[in-house]
């Protein structure tokens, strides 16, 4: 494997073309749409118009033609700007989308899959419950098979992208059957949006994420199509870890946006702001600040996309993203914490970007699998016990 990260002329391409809607389209409008929890339709219409949705997947069924590599660089990107923004792409690509192509049948996916592509419709994940979140394998959730349908009873919590106006769809893990030792069978199931016996909460007062949209979902005697069943019977379980897998991806791009935008941030305000009769940028501490922020985002980077081109060429990569996860969350925390201090008293006012990437940050740490779990999964990588 080649360990020269820079980018092809196609993919530097496609980052200067997501740099500059990110500047010209998302900057101007994000921060209203922030402050008032509402999620931005227009500029997830734009994105679609773009292909941001289909950027990894084959032509064939509406995508891109790309591959996780260029799914990462627009999720770094936007992120440099928002992370509402980037996590309704993140979502919708490899939690919505993700699992359809990899494990839906050629009908599912001809059903699908155009329609998440093109930014038409939004797909989310129903994993995580209010029992079961790091612990996937406590899902309560059940389905229960009835002549030609499945009856799904339970709930799930913490889903971004399932309740807004174009939400298409959620794939659901839930209990199946059991093994003979007694562990559960959990089965990924489609449930179209509107289904009659899913219920979608108000959205999340949330700490941070405030333009995306995120709820907790409750299935009633909910009856799909016995063919709504996502790959085969039981394996929902290692369908999920490798899409959480390839998930932490695009996390750590995001995070590494986020850790970027911190310095460009940064950057700005210490070249403007007086103190003392000269611009804080000639101070040595804010100097040593920005460029420790720097190092950090540059070394996130080279994290992230180590794993992802990993996984391009089909090599092993969930150590590399765990790893890359676990260090670029990190590095969002902490570049966020010193972009606010460098902003001072300014950056606690939510009319800087880094008051709302301070808010952001936090949250890296434990979606997707928190900074323990990364921590767990490289150890056994290793060859550490369980």
């Amino acid at each position: 494997m080649s360990l020269d990260h820079r980018l092809s002329a196609e993919h530097e391409e496609l980052r200067r073309t997501v740099e500059e809607f990110a500047h010209d389209v998302v900057a101007p409008k994000i921060g209203d749409y922030y402050e008032r929890h509402a999620f931005p339709y227009e500029i997830v219409r734009e994105m679609g118009r773009m292909g941001l949705f289909g950027l990894p997947f084959p032509e064939e069924y509406g995508g891109m033609g790309g591959d996780y590599l260029a799914l990462g660089i627009a999720l770094e990107e936007l992120a440099r700007v928002d992370s509402s923004v980037a996590i309704t792409l993140e979502a919708g690509v490899s939690l919505g989308a993700m699992p359809v192509y990899r494990f839906g049948t050629e009908e599912q996916k001809r059903e699908w899959l155009p329609k998440l592509c093109s930014g038409e419709v939004l797909g989310a994940f129903g994993l995580t419950e209010p029992g079961a979140g790091s612990d996937a394998g406590g899902t309560r959730t059940t389905a229960v098979r009835d002549g030609d349908h499945w009856v799904i009873n339970g709930s799930k919590c913490f889903i971004t992208n399932s309740g807004t106006d174009i939400t298409g769809l959620v794939t659901v893990t839930a209990v199946t059957g059991r093994k003979p030792d007694g562990r559960p069978l959990i089965s990924s199931i489609i449930v179209p949006a509107g289904t009659p016996g899913f219920t979608v909460a108000a959205p999340y007062s949330k700490v941070g994420w405030n333009a995306s949209d995120t709820r907790e979902l409750s299935f009633d005697d909910v009856r799909v199509p016995v063919g709504n069943l996502l790959g085969e019977e039981g394996r929902g379980y290692a369908q999920f870890l490798r899409i959480l897998d390839e998930g932490r991806i695009a996390i750590a791009a995001l995070a590494t946006g986020l850790a970027q935008g911190c310095v460009d941030e940064s950057v700005k305000y210490a070249k403007e702001r007086q103190a003392f009769g000269r611009p804080i940028a000639e101070n040595q501490a804010i100097q040593f600040k920005i460029a420790d922020m720097e190092m950090r985002a540059h070394m996130a980077r080279v994290g992230w996309r180590d794993a992802a081109s990993r996984l391009v060429l089909g090599e092993p990569f969930k150590k590399e993203a765990a790893l890359a996860k676990l260090y670029s969350s990190t590095v969002a925390v902490d570049n966020a914490r010193e972009a606010t201090q460098i902003h001072g008293g300014y950056g606690f006012m939510n009319e800087y970007p880094v008051a709302r990437m301070w808010r952001d940050s936090k949250i890296l740490e434990i979606g997707e699998g928190t900074s323990e779990v990364q921590r767990m999964l490289i150890a056994r990588e290793l060859g550490l016990p369980a």
